[in-house]
């Protein structure tokens, strides 16, 4: 395996384990959907795997962690109005 190959498996599983680690600390009521830290964990794990799905040509998964990203950025951009 070539170390691009390599570097790219290992982005990938960086990428899915920020993600991961967001959900799981999510579910056990560690961190809300409107905290810092899971907005940037899901923002730097889309990211990370939306340049991962470019490298490989991945049509599909460009789109859905391109948009987690941008969805990601947007709430940390444009934080939501509490009444």
């Amino acid at each position: 395996m070539a170390a691009m190959e390599i570097a790219m498996q290992v982005a990938s599983g960086v990428g899915a384990a920020l993600i991961l680690t967001a959900f799981f600390l999510l579910q056990r009521g560690r961190w809300t959907t409107v905290g810092t830290a899971y907005l940037w964990f899901n923002l730097l794990g889309a990211a990370t795997l939306t340049a991962v799905a470019v490298w490989d040509r991945r049509v599909g998964f460009i789109a859905l962690e391109g948009c987690w990203a941008l969805v990601s950025l947007w709430a940390i951009a444009v934080p939501r109005r509490t009444s």
